[in-house]
């Protein structure tokens, strides 16, 4: 198998409030981890400046001591190609990968920007418009743990909005004078301000709030600033797709994917051969595609994911977690979105608990949110996933889809 020499990598990032250069400085971070685990070099480069998405190049290696040992049994070899005028090529593998960081905050920020009481109408607006749309009814039918984690954040604050009520109106269920609700109300308010709203952030419910209207922007497709930004998106990425590379990873985590679905589907609209001849891995992580694709008003978003299944040039690897409620553990993203009849994406199943030693694995498994961010963090144990190895790694990113292969040459 031809090891990677130079990769370009498009990693579209999930639903966070971090720009790019804090995604960056913790995927420096998890490549740290990373090669640390698998005993490889690692150097990760400044951010490029001026760069949109923002990039930086991550040269992996073999480490000295390791490439030693190889360089002396190849040096015969060498010595015979020098003398017949053929290139040596260095000691042991390297490879060098331009990351591009497609982050989506100034759309996080736009959401969570209006106060607590416009953030929370705005939330159960959109879920009142996927209930309406058949979105929640689709993710029961298809992962019910997914269902339950989308009612999750509008139970909670339907609670609290309901005791925060009974606490205003107490006085006059206790056959008070009207007058006493000059202190139940400010009482009421406080709870709910002071009591409710900080409790509510451990879950990370505003956060969630704003999940949710993204996902209605982007399976509805009728926002202006939205569609813009992705407009934006797909000829920064095209400009990203002119260097020249032996493989390009097209990597997306959690709401990434439906953003990286879009862009990835305004550019096949407009040049249906803009892969011709590259060889393309499309990753998704913990996809969220389905979390926008159920809704009845998707129907772009549906169509532009048969457009990246339907291309001869693209390898997609759905990578899915069973010990991650937020995502759609064994559902095929591409039947499951009307394109039964086209290649469907190949379902990479891992466990996170395999990626991480058993005191760390017991400190993250209760939180949910920090569990479905593993797909792109560093690992404690040499694993059959690892998202470094994927976007920087030496072997082409195609060696993930069997279980079997090896992760780093031999």
């Amino acid at each position: 198998m031809k090891l990677i020499e130079k990769r370009v990598v498009l990693h579209f990032t999930g639903f966070e409030p971090l720009d790019g250069v804090a995604h960056r400085a913790r995927y420096e971070r998890s490549a740290r981890q990373s090669a640390a685990v698998w005993d490889y070099s690692l150097e990760t480069g400044a951010p490029e400046a001026g760069s949109d998405p923002l990039s930086f190049v991550v040269t992996t290696g073999e480490r000295a001591a390791k490439a030693a040992p190889a360089a002396a049994e190849a040096a015969p070899v060498a010595a015979d190609k020098a003398a017949t005028g053929e290139g040596t090529g260095s000691d042991g593998w390297q490879t060098k990968s331009r990351i591009h960081m497609v982050d989506h905050d100034t759309l996080v920020s736009r959401l969570r920007g209006g106060n607590t009481l416009s953030q929370i109408m705005a939330g159960f607006r959109s879920c009142a418009e996927i209930m309406l749309e058949g979105g929640m009814r689709g993710y029961f039918r298809h992962a019910w743990r997914f269902g339950l984690f989308f009612l999750f954040p509008f139970l909670l604050t339907a609670l609290a909005i309901a005791l925060t009520a009974q606490i205003a109106i107490l006085p006059y269920g206790l056959g008070f004078s009207p007058w006493h609700m000059l202190w139940s109300g400010p009482l009421a308010l406080c709870f709910f301000i002071f009591a409710f709203l900080p409790f509510s952030e451990r879950f990370h419910t505003l956060h969630l709030f704003a999940d949710w209207a993204m996902a209605v922007a982007l399976g509805r497709m009728d926002r202006t600033d939205f569609n813009d930004w992705l407009e934006g998106r797909a000829t920064a990425v095209r400009k990203a797709l002119d260097e020249q590379a032996d493989e390009y990873v097209i990597s997306s985590h959690s709401m990434g994917s439906s953003v990286a679905a879009h862009v990835i589907g305004i550019l096949l609209e407009r040049e249906p051969e803009i892969f011709k001849g590259k060889r393309v891995v499309f990753a998704t992580l913990g996809s969220a595609i389905l979390q926008c694709a159920l809704m009845s008003s998707a129907t772009l978003l549906r169509a532009r994911v048969g457009l990246i299944a339907r291309c001869p040039d693209i390898s997609w690897l759905d990578v899915q977690c069973l010990t991650d409620s937020i995502n759609f553990y064994k559902v095929p993203v591409v039947a499951v979105s009307g394109h039964r009849d086209a290649p469907q994406a190949k379902m990479i199943l891992i466990r996170v608990k395999q990626m991480l030693t058993r005191e760390h694995y017991r400190k993250i498994r209760k939180d949910q949110l920090r569990v479905h961010r593993q797909y792109v963090l560093g690992p404690d144990l040499q694993a059959p996933f690892d998202f470094t190895l994927l976007t920087s790694g030496p072997m082409p990113a195609s060696v993930f889809a069997n279980p079997d292969e090896k992760r780093m040459p031999g």
